[in-house]
This record gives structure tokens, sequence and C-alpha cells, in this order.
């Protein structure tokens, strides 16, 4: 892409400008949930794929610059099945194990820290309009968020900090840290101190893209992950 003229109003550093466009998307997807909710979801899918661009463009940059390519597909698709295989399993686990402490959990606790209302019973279900769930968190939640968050944020934000330490395979430095929370507060959105949770499997994400140098394998990963948890939502606890 050609570069274009830098506009005058974004930051020159890389790690301001990152932040600068976080509190832009941030801001947007607030007002909407404040002025009309129904557009919350869209203004944050159409923002965290295209505003990036416009702080990028003028360096000649374009999505794939950023993780978002299906240059190699095959290889993210099996990296996304093989951290599935390992992580998926302990989740479920974790889950169970939950299920049998809360109940036990003070009532003040168990409104600030989870959405569940009723004892959980077991019984398997889908939840409705499961396939338009799958479209959704894969192309109207998982994708964008993770090309805005791993992609452009964590990006820029190395680029500012590049120094970091190897972890399976990844070097992880402040970025990832950076990363993993400002993901955590965009989710406070809709303020809820439960959704701060979000912090531990956006470190899971954040290392999938520094290990594949992609957003793809994070993005099917987010995306089942969301899917896994509505399942056990419905299955648990009736949420449908």
């Amino acid at each position: 892409m050609e570069p274009l003229i830098r506009p005058g109003w974004l930051p020159k550093r890389a790690a301001s400008e990152a932040l600068f466009i976080w509190a832009l998307c941030f801001g947007a997807v607030v007002l909407a949930f404040l002025v009309w909710r129904p557009a919350a979801k869209i203004i944050a899918t159409v923002g965290f794929l295209y505003l990036p661009l416009v702080a990028v463009q003028h360096r000649g940059e374009d999505w794939p610059d950023y993780g978002l390519s299906t240059r190699q597909l095959g290889k993210d698709v099996r990296f996304f099945l093989a951290t599935s295989a390992v992580v998926f399993p302990l989740f479920i686990a974790g889950f169970l194990a939950f299920t049998w402490l809360w109940p036990q959990l003070p009532a003040d606790w168990v409104r600030a820290l989870t959405p569940y209302t009723g004892a959980p019973h077991f019984e398997f279900r889908l939840p409705d309009r499961f396939t338009e769930w799958v479209i959704d968190d894969v192309f109207v939640v998982a994708l964008p968020e993770e090309f805005f968050y791993r992609g452009y944020l964590q990006t820029r934000l190395r680029d500012a900090w590049p120094r970091g330490r190897l972890l399976f395979g990844a070097r992880l430095g402040p970025a990832f840290w950076v990363t993993a929370i400002l993901f955590a507060l965009g989710h406070l959105a809709i303020f809820q101190v439960w959704r701060l949770g979000v912090f531990f499997p956006a470190l899971l994400f954040g290392w999938m893209r520094e290990r594949s140098n992609s957003v793809v394998a994070p993005a099917l990963f987010h995306a089942a992950a969301n899917l896994l948890i509505k399942v056990l939502d419905a299955s648990f606890f009736g949420r449908l």
C-alpha cells in the first residue's frame, strides 16, 4: 500500500499512537452503550478493524503487517488445534471445580465475580441460535478483537518496548502485559467487575500471537473459547 500523509492528530511515538487509538475505540464503545446500546457491537467491530489502518497506512502498512493474513493458514489452524487440545480439557476441569465451589461462596462474592444466578445443574445443551453464535464469535468478536489487540496494539507496543524473555518459544515483554491489561479494561465498557477476568485468557492469546507471528490462530482459539463457555453456561446454568 502506498504511504499516505500522517494524520496531524496522531501521536508520533509508537506507544503513544497505540494507547491513543485504544482510547478512541474504548471511548466510542462506551458512548455507544450509553446512547444506543444495540450499536455498540458494530461500532466496536468496525473500529477494531479499521481505526488502526488510519494509524498504519501512512507507513505503507496494512492488515498482513499486523498478523491478519491467510498466508500461513494451515500452520495457524494446526497451532490452534494443538493449543485447544491442551488447554480446553484443563479449562473444563476448572469449570467443573468452579460449579462445585460456586454455591458455597458468599452472595456478595458471587455477584462480583460471576454472571450466574441459581444453582448449577448439568444437562448438556447448546445455546439457542448456536450457528449464529459461531458466525458472530468468529467474525464479529474474535477476529476484530484479535487484530486490534494482539495484531495492532501488541505489535506497536512491542515496537516501543522490544525487550522481553522467551517463554515456550515466544518472546514476551512489557507489550505483552500491557496489551492484556488494556484488553481487560476494554471489557469494562459494560461495567461488571467479573469481566476483568478476561485478563487471563488474554495472556494465552498474546502468547499465541508471539509464537505464531499471526492473529489467525489466537482468533480461532478466542472464538472457540467463547463458544465453549456458551455451551457450558447453557448446560450448567440454562443460559440460552
